[in-house]
């Protein structure tokens, strides 16, 4: 008899595979960089890291947290990158109050690409993400978008939710946070994902398709849509500026911090 595999594993197992997929997507990757990194700045804390596909971007800041709720991606992660003393591991979760303890390492940005959409509270997780920022933190979020366009991978992956602009605002500005930019982008990943959402049902995108898109589409939609942003697209990109009123973080929820590398200095 076949085992049945356990939903939470099976979720972990899949995402794990997302991930490796698009890790020689090396041009979707660089234009992921292209419209965050200028947004970041020189100590940040990336959300849901993963196996280090978007670290690799990172690697020449200050210093950058990982924080994943997966060890076993960390420990994938560390694997890739093993010299780079500036690269600083946590296990957490983002609605965590442990997760507020990274203020003390004061970060001056949190990134979270494709993560947020994961959190079943995604307010209180832009909350945590403001209250380790100093004052003027930038929080930068690739999140999917348009509800039309769930379906069987969103479900998959484990998606609570896909985004508009006015939704990702309401939500961001009852965490206490201002949005400072948010556009669409991948016009036409847009129509991909909504072709098998509602008509072939795929549950999971092939790596030919990826591959295709990665070589042929990225080079020429990249710098169409640097040129004139689209009123739609698979994603929205949001950049958060904190409010005016700082959310503090005790030196007991410091001391709680759970640690999966060594100290930065």
């Amino acid at each position: 008899m076949q085992a049945i595999l356990d939903p939470r594993q099976a979720q972990y197992e899949y995402l794990l595979h997302a991930q490796e997929q698009l890790v020689d997507a090396r041009r979707y990757l660089a234009w992921q960089g292209d419209l965050v990194l200028p947004e970041l700045g020189r100590r940040v804390v990336e959300i849901g890291c993963g196996i280090g596909n978007f670290i690799e971007l990172l690697l020449d800041r200050e210093a950058i947290f990982g924080v994943d709720r997966e060890p076993d991606y960390l420990d994938r992660l560390r694997s890739r990158f093993p010299h780079h003393p500036n690269l600083h591991t946590f296990a957490l979760e983002a609605v965590s109050e442990e997760f507020r303890a990274l203020a003390r390492f004061q970060p001056d940005s949190c990134v979270a690409l494709n993560v947020l959409e994961h959190i079943e509270n995604d307010q209180q997780a832009l909350a945590n993400m403001a209250s380790i920022l100093s004052p003027a933190g930038v929080i930068v979020l690739i999140v999917p978008a348009f509800p039309a366009l769930y379906g069987p991978v969103d479900r998959n992956l484990g998606h609570y939710r896909r985004y508009t602009r006015p939704s990702l605002t309401r939500v961001a500005e009852a965490a206490g946070l201002r949005v400072r930019k948010a556009s669409y982008f991948n016009s036409v990943g847009f129509f991909g994902w909504w072709f098998h959402a509602r008509v072939t049902r795929l549950e999971v995108h092939p790596h030919s398709q990826i591959a295709i898109f990665d070589r042929w589409i990225v080079p020429w939609l990249s710098r169409l849509e640097g040129h004139a942003a689209p009123p739609f697209g698979q994603s929205l990109l949001a950049v958060l500026e904190k409010s005016a009123v700082g959310q503090a973080v005790s030196v007991g929820q410091a001391s709680s911090l759970r640690r999966v590398s060594n100290p930065p200095h």
